[in-house]
């Protein structure tokens, strides 16, 4: 509580402040003695009471009721003196004072103090509520309007919802169909392609037994056969999105540069092919040898829908998509690097087109196509992190628009391996760690700290985050986990990554008291955790020893700092 004092006299002020202790509450007190000070403390949001002497030496007590009222007259105004006769306090009543207490029962002021506050509050809350209830009679003819406004927008928002909530349901029921005949082609796949090892092998096997050339012919024809085999697997794994793929930034416009031979053989001299190719084009995220299939496949499914003589266009352009997709096979909001093939062909049903994505369902007639062409591109874009748009007239034409993740031109991108490469500091360069947290703050504190020590810090917000970024780039010589993490726990993780890396020593960060938990997950003892808050300089202590275990010829640390040598 902020108590202004007006009071000349010391002793008074002392009797007055111990009597306020009885408030039950801290309070603080501003004390002044002349005009000049009253006045500027005298001020709305200074002060919550105003205590007055009525008397002073060069100054009264009603001088100062009149500057109260005139610059906080919100603020309960009481007197207190010695001096205040009966009718001087009812005349200070009826100019404005709240109360009085004279100073010769000073016990009452307590008491007098709250009662001034709750009358202050009272009246505040009376005058709040008269105005809410004047606004809303001066708005309410304005409010009906506004409610009948919005109960007609809820409407409408509700009937859209409901089309929403259809269209979702359908493109849930694609997705599903989709995923489930993934799965299964999936498991078709990886069946067959055992098949097809061992039927593979033992024909190599077998020509080398052979020396009569009908024998050889025969052998021929059955290798021939078991290629066509992988590669139709190769399409079905493409679809279910379990083909390993290598991405690197690719420019689309070279690649359509360089195919330009290719495509026009594959399509026939019937068929004229047009270029559409943007100059400052984005750099796609994609395998480069997948995407060279994707355009191949998409011009000759266009010249099969084209009789003689049509037009093929492909299009490059840079694409920015904001819409969250509507069908499993539109794109998600992001920036992309687009590539479209059109034909002036005969175009799609909604029948087609709701099932064009289907593995082995075809159009065209028996022996002229497998039904896997646009499966296998629908499979290799979604799982490169990409999208399809399809615009089809019939009668008309179909274009299909390849939507591709943007990458910068210098971004480099390294194939991974099947070794773990994470044995291997690369020369020149500071140990490398990986910093696994799920509270972006923790994480932003730690990979700053370990940064500004010379070590080189990657990131990742979750345990899965945490495999992915290993399986792209294993070269890590410790990760830095922390143990409490929404999904895969930092035990878990670390038991992946010990399974898939057991070379890469791994630090715990834990926010918890009890380490037995830590323990059971497998840490070497308390150099193996961080706990929160860290201590100054203990993580950097622990990271340097942690990468003591694992130090090799190309390692060294210097004064607690890891460099290359």
């Amino acid at each position: 509580m902020r108590i202004l004092h007006l009071e000349d006299s010391d002793l008074d002020a002392e009797l007055i402040e111990a009597e306020l202790d009885g408030l039950g509450h801290p309070v603080v007190i501003e004390r002044v003695m002349t005009r000049d000070a009253f006045a500027a403390a005298a001020r709305p949001g200074r002060c919550d009471i105003i205590l007055a002497d009525y008397v002073l030496p060069t100054f009264d007590g009603v001088s100062a009721l009149g500057i109260a009222r005139e610059q906080c007259p919100e603020v309960p105004f009481i007197f207190c003196s010695g001096t205040l006769g009966e009718d001087v306090a009812v005349e200070a009543l009826k100019n404005g004072a709240t109360d009085y207490v004279t100073k010769q029962r000073l016990d009452r002021m307590p008491r007098t103090v709250v009662r001034a506050l709750a009358e202050a509050r009272a009246k505040r809350d009376k005058a709040a509520a008269e105005a809410a209830l004047q606004a809303v009679n001066e708005t309410l003819e304005a409010r009906i309007a506004e409610r009948t406004q919005e109960l007609a927008e809820a409407n409408a928002a509700l009937q859209a919802q409901i089309a929403e909530r259809e269209r979702a349901e359908d493109a849930l029921r694609l997705a599903q169909r989709l995923e489930a005949v993934g799965q299964l082609t999936s498991g078709v796949a990886h069946d067959f392609n055992n098949l097809l090892t061992v039927i593979a092998g033992n024909i190599e096997f077998l020509e080398r037994a052979v020396s009569d050339e009908r024998s050889k012919r025969r052998l021929d024809m059955m290798r021939g056969a078991a290629e066509r085999g992988a590669r139709l697997t190769a399409q079905l794994l493409a679809f279910s999105r379990r083909q390993r793929l290598v991405p690197a930034p690719v420019n689309l416009n070279q690649t359509v540069a360089s195919m330009q031979d290719l495509l026009q053989s594959s399509i026939g001299g019937a068929v004229h092919i047009e270029t559409a190719l943007q100059t400052d084009l984005w750099h796609a995220l994609v395998d480069p040898t997948q995407i060279e299939l994707v355009i191949l496949n998409l011009a000759i499914n266009a010249r099969d829908a084209m009789a003689v003589g049509g037009r093929l266009a492909i299009e490059t352009a840079n694409a920015t998509v904001t819409e969250s997709p509507t069908r499993p096979e539109l794109p998600a909001p992001g920036e992309y690097a687009m590539i479209a093939v059109s034909d002036s062909g005969t175009g799609m049903t909604p029948e087609v087109l709701a099932r064009v994505f289907e593995p082995f369902f075809t159009t065209k007639e028996v022996g002229k196509g497998s039904g896997l062409g646009l499966a296998q591109v629908f499979g290799f874009v979604k799982q490169s992190g990409g999208g399809i748009r399809i615009d089809t007239v019939v009668g008309e034409g179909t274009s299909i628009k390849v939507y591709l993740p943007r990458a910068e031109p210098r971004e480099d991108t390294v194939a991974a391996s099947d070794a773990d490469t994470a044995q291997v500091h690369r020369a020149g360069n500071a140990p490398t760690l990986l910093v696994v947290d799920d509270d972006g703050g923790v994480r932003e504190v730690s990979a700053t700290r370990l940064s500004e020590a010379g070590y080189h810090v990657r990131e990742a917000a979750s345990g899965l985050q945490a495999l992915a970024a290993l399986e792209a780039d294993p070269s890590v010589d410790l990760v830095v986990i922390d143990f409490a993490m929404p999904g895969m726990n930092g035990a878990q993780t670390a038991a992946e990554i010990r399974k898939r890396w057991p070379s890469i020593p791994i630090l715990f960060v834990t926010g918890f008291a009890d380490t037995s938990a830590l323990a059971q997950a497998g840490s070497a003892g308390a150099d193996a955790i961080v706990q929160k808050p860290f201590r100054v300089g203990e993580l950097e202590r622990k990271v340097t020893a942690a990468l003591a275990t694992r130090a090799g010829p190309n390692l060294r640390l210097v004064s607690g700092r890891a460099h290359g040598s």
